[in-house]
């Protein structure tokens, strides 16, 4: 009976060791390794999907130098249509002065897109040499060329049959008119605006900042503040305008008052969360290595909340663009908002049109330059974030 349990156990014995060695072959992977790995894949799959290469299907196995011609084409199409598609409304273009050339609408719009094509053009030869400005300008191409599109459609209806609503919705060669006939008298209105702009978003922003890191710190700060700040925050700054033309001193202090109102709350409110959401972990080790209560606000809290501060500013930014152009139709002796109210009283949509070109131009800048500064002052989020 001994003799067969040995014979036994000495024929298991390698087809266990065998065993052994298939499962330690196909030995399964841990479930964190699998979840972590296929976060990775994720991730990877998603920053692919928003990548430049990745987002233009269309033109991405499309030659470079043909992307190129692809994006200057459709500003080429809208010059050939303005050119070759005939007058069939009656439309008096009136002759201005740029610089040293006498234009009209007509002419200045032919010659604006001559050089849009010409800009696009040198841009795409200049990030040829650069893989990564090469693939945002191939992502790109398709909406410039859709721009140009949309600039021959508007002019075939605006100006050449006139098929929308007249005198409300006049082509882009009449929007260019007040520019040649009028274009310092835009220009100075423009100078107003900015500087009651840049006064009241100034010293709102530096206020939220000031009040939201108040708010976000320190607890007797938010029990009296804060609730103030939910209250006056929420309400529109053009209801305070009555109040503000009779109590200033002046049209242009009522308005400064009103954007600084306007750009104050968001950047309070999102300053005063970022504060507040600082993990306490980073607090409290920045106190066990010895760090001072001021060190850890300015060194470890604000630079937190430093994404969100610039979200506010983004916000405020819009809502002052809106409040400025309200408070210059109502009250203001000069800016765009006084322009468009002039213009508004004599009919001239054409000149309202080319004032909502210039205020968007204006607020694209701002965009940019704040865009601008938020990636210097948050370069250390670069391959952190999305």
């Amino acid at each position: 009976m001994s003799s067969v349990t040995v014979d036994l156990a000495e024929s298991a014995a390698p087809q266990a060791r065998r065993s052994g060695r298939d499962q330690s072959a196909v030995k399964p992977t841990p479930l964190f390794t699998r979840r972590r790995n296929t976060a990775a894949n994720t991730v990877a799959s998603a920053s692919d999907a928003h990548s430049p290469a990745r987002s233009t299907v269309a033109l991405r196995f499309l030659p470079y130098p043909l992307v190129v011609a692809f994006t200057a084409a459709g500003f080429v199409i809208a010059l050939l249509a303005n050119i070759l598609v005939p007058q069939i409304a009656p439309v008096e273009f009136k002759q201005g002065q740029l610089w040293i050339l006498a234009l009209n609408g007509q002419e200045a719009y032919q010659g604006l897109l001559v050089i849009l094509a010409l800009v696009y053009i040198a841009i795409g030869l200049a990030d040829a040499r650069k893989p990564a400005a090469a693939a945002r300008f191939r992502y790109r191409a398709q909406f410039r060329f859709a721009a140009g599109l949309a600039l021959a459609a508007w002019d075939i209806a605006g100006t050449k049959i006139q098929s929308l609503p007249q005198p409300f919705f006049p082509g882009p060669a009449q929007v260019l008119e007040p520019f040649l006939t009028s274009g310092d008298y835009i220009a100075l209105n423009t100078f107003y605006s900015l500087r009651l702009f840049a006064a009241g978003f100034i010293v709102g922003v530096i206020l939220g900042v000031v009040t939201g890191v108040l708010i976000g710190w320190f607890s007797r700060a938010y029990y009296w503040v804060f609730p103030v700040l939910k209250i006056t925050g929420v309400i529109p700054a053009v209801a305070w305008m009555p109040f503000a033309l009779t109590l200033m001193p002046t049209p242009f202090i009522a308005a400064v008052f009103l954007l600084v109102i306007c750009s104050w709350f968001p950047v309070a409110f999102l300053t005063a969360q970022g504060i507040q959401s600082t993990p306490k972990m980073l607090v409290e080790a920045s106190r066990t290595l010895g760090a001072s209560t001021p060190y850890i606000l300015f060194h470890v809290a604000i630079p937190h909340a430093m994404p969100s501060i610039f979200t506010g500013i983004g916000m405020a930014n819009s809502l002052s663009f809106l409040t400025l152009i309200i408070s210059e139709m109502m009250g203001q002796p000069g800016g765009l908002g006084y322009y468009i109210d002039q213009a508004k009283v004599w009919s001239a949509y054409n000149e309202i049109l080319a004032a909502i070109v210039v205020m968007a131009v204006l607020f694209s800048l701002i965009m940019k330059l704040i865009e601008l500064v938020r990636g210097r002052v948050l370069r250390w989020q670069k391959g952190l974030v999305k």
